[in-house]
């Protein structure tokens, strides 16, 4: 079995495991503690954060998923099977939000103190619709996560939308753009929550990130 495949089969046996939500943060001093390495999505509202969390754990309704834009207000917790050392993080979308401005003041505020103080957070995974690549805001995202010297990855979402010569050009796009970005990884994953494609991918990206940090 190649490196690549036998990393895909681990990342099938971790997320085929019984995943389960752990803890909701509205507020920095409502985090769990610190244990084990987290991993956190990040994307503008509706960009399908909480489908693809789904996807990746095989669970219809492990996340909550919403038509309405800013439906997730607060940090989401979720556990793999006991004794494992991942956690993952739904993040409050950015962007538009069907949210009174002080709502969306104070969710911005609780995810830059989640970014600036969460040690054993190893990877911010930041979705971008494959659809529209980076939009300005997405941008200005990716500059706040460089200056907080988080490593992050692209991972664009619903892949099925669109023809395979765009994506691949979409693909193209978003790594060169990313050479601007000195805390980006640079790889760029392409999925699908519908159809499941890149899913085994990204689930190897994790045990990789897992390995690096001794986990």
């Amino acid at each position: 079995m190649s490196a690549d495949n036998d990393l895909i089969e681990q990342g099938r046996k971790l997320f085929a495991g019984d995943w389960q939500f752990f803890w909701a943060s509205p507020s920095i001093e409502t985090l769990p503690p610190m244990q084990g390495i987290e991993v956190a999505f990040a994307g503008r509202s509706n960009v399908g954060k909480s489908s693809l969390i789904n996807a990746l754990t095989g669970r219809n309704a492990l996340a909550r998923t919403s038509h309405t834009p800013g439906r997730t207000q607060e940090l989401i917790f979720f556990e793999g099977p006991k004794g494992g050392n991942l956690r993952l993080v739904d993040m409050p979308g950015y962007g538009y939000a069907s949210a009174p401005k002080t709502k969306i003041a104070s969710w911005t505020s609780l995810i830059h103190d989640f970014l600036q103080g969460r040690s054993n957070l190893a990877r911010i995974y930041v979705l971008i619709d494959s659809r529209h690549g980076i939009k300005d805001v997405d941008a200005d995202i990716l500059k706040t996560l460089d200056r907080a010297a988080v490593s992050y990855q692209i991972v664009l979402t619903k892949a099925d939308q669109v023809k395979a010569t765009e994506l691949e050009s979409r693909i193209a796009a978003t790594l060169d753009a990313l050479k601007m970005h000195p805390a980006a990884y640079p790889e760029v994953l392409a999925t699908s929550s519908r159809t499941g494609a890149g899913m085994p991918q990204l689930r190897a990206a994790m045990i990789r990130l897992l390995a690096e940090r001794g986990a």
